[in-house]
């Protein structure tokens, strides 16, 4: 489902198709996020210039009387009124039941005459309506949204749904070259162990919401409000959340500067490929419309965000060849701080493996029995991100068990690999390498293992090279940088490391001269422009395991200074 587009002025529930951005001057692109469909229903209505009418109508209310349908239903009577008190018949209504035979389930209530009947089982019900405003002139859409948490249906009813009592979202951003997008509100409502959803999404600034009836149970509502703006080169992604026994009436948030967060995507030139990266970013929990972003290669994007949203996703879409597989970066649960400034960096080298020691990341090498499997990240960029589908021309793993050749695999993801191996203790060398456009990188493990009845984690490290490059993936020539040097993997985070030592080479691997690790870095002369700097490490861990990996053509170099 894809209800991120405007809609044609003759019906603020059929969305058009998105455009694709074809040019760096093109703002971002509206995108449901893949949570949204966690609700029973989603509605995106189309655009309009901001409208505040006084919200000074008692909350819709229900009468009745119990004489329940020979069916074992009721007769719930809708009545729908605009935002001038008259009948209209521009809404969406969802009633989601909590409880009865139901339970779980949703009726959608559209196109049909403002005051309507409907029959529904007895049971509590989450309400909520969709009332839109017809486009006066150039105005476009007024939206109101009513949530009733709590409807109790125990004889035959009538709910009043005012779109006058509804109070606005006013929510805006601290910059003036904003342009809105589109806004997001979600709730949740709990009872019994079923779990309500209900959701508009808007594009337009003219939203209005408002909580019907009583409260529901402590803490039972939460709430979601996410709105998204586009600037030349960025995006502000302002969200808020909440939790109580009310939905919302109404929502008003000026955020300063000082309040959000900035992150700053930067797009690396050395893959090839044609077009932009698409950057997604969007909170972690909950459901959440989106903003994509278009980043050319060597260009960056700037993200504003609210902290107190939770944790977000990154989500970084390469620019790929014609026939090439969809790329993706996923950088997830990341929370930040307000007036923080990150920085990410994609597609720029030195490409190479990279193991994730923080806690509770997804382990890269384990034995199950008599089973060992390898998922190392053989090919992740320069900043350590992991892609879904490298770019590579060749790739192999290989496996000796003790001094002989046991099995090899060729062509697959590199860096995985499983191979099914005999129960008794030996001593392995795992080869892993892959072959880009331009430039290899080779991993040689050696461990010794023996089947045993829980899955173990195998003792590989890595080591992660890092200097300081152009978007373009180049280093000026004859001159001389820091490069960083970190330990990833078992010698970093159980093991610790024995020795480490790192070799460059000018000459693609012909020779080597050893380079001094200082202060968690090497020093390196850069060749001539247009030549190639690689890198090579060899670690051993304080238990005995060891890893040699070697980068050729790791970097290269571009005209520039000629001191240094």
């Amino acid at each position: 489902m894809n209800d991120s587009s405007k809609s044609s002025p003759s019906s603020p529930f059929l969305p058009s198709s998105p455009s694709v951005p074809s040019s760096p001057s093109q703002r971002p692109r509206p995108a449901t996020r893949r949570s949204v469909l966690q609700g029973l229903a989603v509605t995106t209505v189309a655009g309009a210039a901001a409208v505040c009418l006084p919200a000074g109508v008692a909350h819709a209310g229900s009468v009745g009387r119990r004489t329940p349908a020979a069916s074992g239903t009721y007769a719930l009577t809708l009545v729908h009124l605009g935002r001038d008190g008259a009948s209209t018949t521009g809404y969406r209504t969802l009633l989601t039941a909590l409880s009865g035979p139901d339970a779980g389930s949703g009726q959608e209530v559209k196109d049909l005459p403002g005051t309507t009947t409907v029959h529904v089982a007895a049971g509590r019900y989450l309400v909520d309506s969709l009332i839109s405003t017809k486009p006066v002139g150039e105005t476009g859409w007024g939206n109101d949204w009513l949530v009733r948490p709590r409807l109790d249906v125990d004889r035959d009813m009538t709910l009043v749904l005012d779109a006058r009592v509804a109070r606005p979202v006013d929510i805006r951003p601290p910059v003036t070259d904003a342009k809105f997008e589109q806004i997001g509100a979600f709730a949740q409502v709990a009872y019994e162990g079923v779990t309500g959803f209900a959701n508009a999404m808007a594009m337009s600034p003219d939203l209005r919401v408002a909580h019907l009836g009583p409260a529901a149970e402590r803490g039972a509502v939460r709430t979601w409000v996410d709105a998204y703006w586009s600037r030349p080169s960025g995006v502000c992604a302002l969200g808020y959340v909440f939790r109580g026994e009310r939905a919302l009436d109404g929502l008003v948030r000026h955020p300063a500067m000082s309040d959000l967060a900035t992150l700053v995507v930067r797009a690396g030139a050395a893959v090839p490929g044609e077009g932009a990266a698409l950057i997604d970013m969007s909170p972690s929990a909950g459901p959440s419309p989106s903003l994509a972003l278009p980043v050319w290669p060597g260009t960056s994007g700037t993200f504003l965000l609210t902290p107190e949203r939770g944790t977000w996703d990154l989500v970084y879409g390469t620019p790929v060849e014609e026939e090439g597989p969809s790329n993706n970066y996923f950088v997830l649960g990341r929370s930040f701080t307000p007036g923080s400034t990150t920085v990410h960096t994609f597609d720029i080298p030195v490409f190479g493996p990279a193991i994730d020691t923080s806690p509770g990341a997804r382990p890269v090498a384990q034995r199950t029995g008599n089973t060992l499997d390898l998922t190392v990240p053989l090919l992740a960029d320069g900043d350590g991100h992991r892609p879904s589908s490298p770019l590579f021309v060749a790739s192999t793993v290989t496996l000796h068990r003790d001094g002989l050749l046991f099995a090899a695999r060729r062509g697959e993801t590199p860096g995985h690999a499983s191979f099914t191996v005999p129960s008794g203790r030996a001593a392995y060398r795992l080869t892993a390498s892959a072959t880009r456009s331009r430039g290899s990188v080779t991993a040689a493990w050696t461990f010794t293992s023996a089947a045993t009845p829980d899955t173990t984690d195998l003792p590989l490290s890595a080591v992660r090279f890092t200097p300081g490059l152009a978007l373009d993936g180049t280093a000026p020539a004859h001159t001389t940088s820091r490069v960083a040097v970190t330990v990833q993997g078992a010698a970093a985070r159980r093991a610790g490391v024995r020795s480490l030592a790192v070799s460059v080479s000018t000459d693609r691997g012909a020779t080597w001269t050893p380079a001094a690790v200082t202060g968690g870095g090497i020093t390196v002369r850069t060749p001539a422009p247009g030549k190639a700097v690689s890198l090579r490490a060899e670690l051993t861990d304080a238990d005995g395991n060891t890893l040699t990996q070697t980068h050729l053509d790791a970097y290269v170099t571009r005209a520039g200074a000629t001191t240094g």
